[in-house]
């Protein structure tokens, strides 16, 4: 509990001083005063003093980039821009979806969305000079890496500093639906135990789509290549939001997402607070994976025909072979130069560059025998095989 002495994190406060710092009103939502006012009150009870004043001025710096975004779409047409045929990868954390959207990145017709560009999307790139962003969010990752250094070896694109391709779900930081360590590192505690934070499935995709349209805006027309790791949790909202786009989700094997889930984040938020219960968390995270590949299993949108499966098998045994039946299923055209491009960046970015990545399903301390026929209802209905356990 909060001494009675200290003053409180106070949400109001936090949103006056960012408007005085941007010197614009408009939040996009009536509704964010009201949720960063509840996850304010969880974040002063659960954090001592240094990390509540870190968590003002990360809270603070994420309004002050919605704020921008908002008065951007306010003074230009922005919002007449077309998001047009985008291609969106997802499918389960570990699953694949880094290394498939780089590959689908080197088309010299499509871009990749940058770290630094939802870190900071305000002023729109396209008029505006983002050299001193691009050098921020490269001295972010830099501090991050300084703090986590292992999520080089499970992550190794993070070399890329802020030019490595974020997830889509870091789109939704300044939305106050997600708690991405790329946002939060400099506050320990404030992801765990996980604070669980409402969700609104299509206001985050109009948010996702302003954000593309101020990134486009006055820039050379490409595709974008997208990934996420939940959009399979939301699919009717995603399929409404972009009817147009080329979809593929990739299936892995849902006993070794799991483990090698755990791993990744005991490393990254081990890292960053030394306050985390192992045993909690690998509980929290076998059960989040269950709900998730049942939910999927039993999802009818999930037979939408706009969307490709593939199995990480499909992408790992012969991925350049996936990305020309993906460009055919999808009839974009691929050229000789897109096929180039691919095999010039995988031979340049092994997946091991920084060291094997190591995991246990053993570690989530479970019944692992129970936990795979909780799974099966997954790989039955999309067809995934079976991997040998890592050790």
């Amino acid at each position: 509990m909060s001494a009675p002495d200290r003053p409180a994190l106070d949400a109001d406060e936090i949103i006056a001083a960012a408007r005085r710092s941007v010197g614009a009103d408009d939040l996009g939502d009536d509704s964010l005063p009201g949720r960063l006012a509840d996850l304010v009150a969880e974040l002063d009870r659960r954090l001592d003093d240094p990390a509540r004043q870190q968590a003002a001025l990360v809270i603070r710096g994420l309004l002050e980039q919605r704020l921008g975004l908002f008065e951007d779409h306010r003074r230009l047409p922005i919002g007449e821009e077309r998001i047009e045929r985008p291609v969106i990868a997802f499918g389960e954390p570990r699953s694949g979806t880094t290394v498939l959207q780089m590959l689908l990145g080197c088309d010299p017709s499509s871009r990749l969305l940058e770290f630094w560009e939802v870190m900071r999307p305000s002023p729109p790139p396209g008029v505006s000079d983002p050299s001193e962003r691009r050098e921020q969010a490269d001295e972010d990752w830099r501090e991050i890496l300084e703090l986590i250094p292992t999520w080089l070896i499970s992550h190794p694109y993070n070399a890329m500093l802020g030019a490595n391709p974020p997830e889509c779900e870091r789109l939704w930081a300044f939305d106050f639906r997600t708690l991405p360590p790329t946002a939060w590192w400099r506050v320990p505690g404030a992801q765990f135990p996980p604070v669980r934070l409402p969700q609104d499935h299509d206001a985050q995709y109009r948010l996702h789509r302003m954000v593309l349209q101020q990134l486009q805006y006055e820039a050379p027309e490409r595709r974008w290549v997208l990934k996420g790791t939940s959009h399979q949790h939301r699919l009717r909202a995603l399929l409404d939001a972009y009817p147009d786009a080329a979809f593929v989700w990739i299936h892995r094997d849902p006993l070794p997402c799991i483990a090698s889930r755990f791993a990744l984040v005991r490393e990254v938020y081990g890292s960053i607070t030394t306050t985390i219960d192992l045993r909690g968390l690998a509980a929290e995270i076998v059960e989040t994976g269950i709900r998730s590949f049942t939910a999927e299993a039993e999802d009818p949108f999930a037979d939408d025909p706009r969307i490709v499966h593939l199995t990480y098998q499909d992408v790992t045994s012969d991925p350049f072979r996936a990305v020309r039946d993906l460009y055919d299923r999808w009839d974009l055209p691929f050229s000789d130069g897109f096929d180039a491009a691919m095999r010039v960046w995988s031979a340049e970015n092994p997946p091991n560059r920084f060291g094997r990545f190591t995991y246990s399903a053993d570690d989530l301390g479970t019944d692992l025998v129970e936990l795979d026929a909780r799974l099966d209802p997954y790989r039955e209905r999309f067809a995934v095989p079976r991997e040998r356990r890592e050790r």
